[in-house]
C-alpha cells in the first residue's frame, strides 16, 4: 500500500492507495484546509466538524458512509483523515 503525499497550490494533501482496490483515498480535512485556503490544519478539523453537523441536520447520508483512514501528519503522528 502506498502513503504519500499530493501538493496541491502549495498545500499537502494526505493520500492512501488502496491496492487491492485500486482506489485513492484523500483526506477530506486537507482538501476542506485548500477550499478554504487555510493554513492552520486545526481551523480546516474544526470546519469541517461544523459542516458535518450541519449536513447531518439537513438529512446528508454522504457524511455517514465516510470511514476513517489512519494517515500520518506532518509530525509523523497518525490521524484521522476522515
Amino acid at each position: 500500500m502506498k502513503n504519500n503525499l499530493a501538493i496541491f497550490e502549495g498545500y499537502k494533501i494526505r493520500r492512501h492507495f488502496d491496492e487491492k482496490t485500486e482506489t485513492w483515498f484523500f483526506s477530506v480535512v486537507d482538501i476542506v484546509q485548500v477550499l478554504i485556503q487555510q493554513p492552520d490544519f486545526q481551523t480546516a478539523r474544526k470546519y469541517w466538524n461544523k459542516l458535518k453537523e450541519r449536513l447531518g441536520k439537513e438529512g446528508s447520508e454522504s457524511v455517514s458512509n465516510c470511514h476513517r483512514l489512519k494517515l500520518e501528519a506532518a509530525d509523523d503522528k497518525k490521524l484521522s483523515g476522515k
